[in-house]
């Protein structure tokens, strides 16, 4: 069974490749190929692939490929944790210090990052022995970020084979004889024949739900549906969009390195552009609805070795975006405000509408105003049905008319 997995390694990365060494398993495959390409990931993630891999009842080989690819940081511990490891030509692997490894950049002190590096550096030693690998050079691409070429790899004793593609390594590894501190095992000596396990359309949607861009839209949409509704209460779809778009923010969230501040802070900037409808601020609470989503966006993923950063152009997009709201809010607000009375006591006095009955002097009749049908008491000459009236003060609910 062969199984591609492309880019940053997270939780969802984790449970895909325990499903399917499971159904590799179930399937009496002879191997598990996992062709890898990934800068890095998520240190949690990776000691669960590590933990699957070196677990799994069949044996397991990952092909860092194709050329140009790469097994940086979280993607050296799992290709250690593999049976076999094979590179195509152009690639590299290493460079696993545990700050690319898993983003834990919240206590910077000496004494943290030393334990960190110790604790990353132990789980590769011990990958390594069970393995029967290079210990030295595993370590090192642990504490001084070694990343070594596919010839450096043979040589160190860290890769097995140089494969152009799979077709290439399927037929370097015929009667290949898996031997290591932990088992033995012999490949088929005949053609090994190979099924490509595609990723199912719900597997790829959870996946693409731990990544930092999706998860950065989705907040977003879960703050202006719910900001809509609120505008406008009845709208229905505006909130039920927000309330579906928090959910699955809230999914990729659990699966993504958040800093809760950041999170926070865009929390705080709808709150902001909430309020400058109903408070006069002069555009200062939209100035700090826009600092404070841009500066939340920034902080909203502790990343500092970039694998989930979210994109800066999306950051510079969307915090336009919300400027152009903001700008917005305050015209509407300002166009309310400034709008002439249409209810209360006086709001009717010189506003014009229709006469719906004929009016003899000081009679009696109906006028048609605003959209409202009005009981009406002429207090001028006789005015004709369809004829335009001018309202001159209102008591309860009859209106004093006259001619226009």
């Amino acid at each position: 069974m062969i199984v591609e997995i492309n880019g940053g390694i997270s939780p969802s990365t984790a449970e895909h490749i325990q499903k399917t060494l499971l159904e590799a398993r179930d399937g009496n495959y002879s191997l598990y190929i996992l062709q890898l390409d990934t800068p890095g990931g998520l240190l949690e993630a990776t000691r669960d692939i590590v933990s699957d891999l070196l677990q799994s009842d069949i044996p397991s080989c990952v092909y860092i490929g194709p050329s140009g690819a790469r097994a940086g940081s979280a993607g050296a511990f799992i290709s250690l944790a593999a049976d076999i490891v094979a590179m195509a030509p152009g690639t590299n692997i290493g460079a696993a210090h545990p700050v690319g490894l898993g983003g834990e950049s919240g206590d910077s002190t000496e004494t943290m990052t030393q334990k960190i590096t110790n604790d990353a550096a132990a789980l590769m030693r011990s990958i390594a022995k069970k393995r029967g690998r290079n210990q030295e050079i595993a370590e090192s691409m642990v504490r001084q970020s070694t990343s070594i070429s596919e010839d450096e790899a043979i040589e160190a004793g860290i890769a097995d084979f140089i494969a152009e593609n799979i077709p290439d390594l399927l037929s370097q590894l015929q009667g290949f004889t898996i031997s290591s501190p932990s088992r033995k095992i012999v490949l088929p000596n005949n053609k090994i024949s190979s099924f490509k396990r595609e990723t199912k359309w719900h597997e790829e949607f959870l996946m693409g739900l731990a990544d930092p861009n999706i998860a950065y839209i989705f907040i977003l949409l879960a703050g202006y549906g719910i900001l809509i509704e609120l505008y406008n209460p009845g709208s229905i779809f505006p909130g039920a969009v927000g309330v579906v778009s928090a959910l699955l923010a809230a999914y990729s969230l659990q699966m993504l390195p958040t800093d809760w501040v950041g999170l926070g802070l865009i929390i705080s900037s709808a709150i902001l552009l909430l309020l400058e409808a109903f408070v006069t601020s002069y555009g200062l609470l939209s100035l700090g609805a826009i600092a404070t989503f841009f500066i939340g966006s920034v902080m909203l993923f502790d990343t500092p070795s970039g694998f989930f950063d979210v994109s800066r152009e999306l950051i510079y997009t969307l915090t336009t975006l919300i400027a152009i709201t903001a700008g917005l809010v305050i015209f509407f607000a300002i166009r309310s405000q400034s709008r002439k009375r249409i209810s209360g006591k006086g709001s009717l006095v010189g506003e014009t509408g229709r006469a719906l009955t004929d009016f003899e002097k000081e009679g009696k009749g109906k006028i048609r105003f605003h959209g409202e049908n009005w009981k009406a008491i002429n207090t001028g000459a006789e005015i004709a049905e369809g004829e335009t009236i001018i309202v001159t003060g209102t008591e309860g609910l009859t209106a004093f008319i006259k001619k226009k």
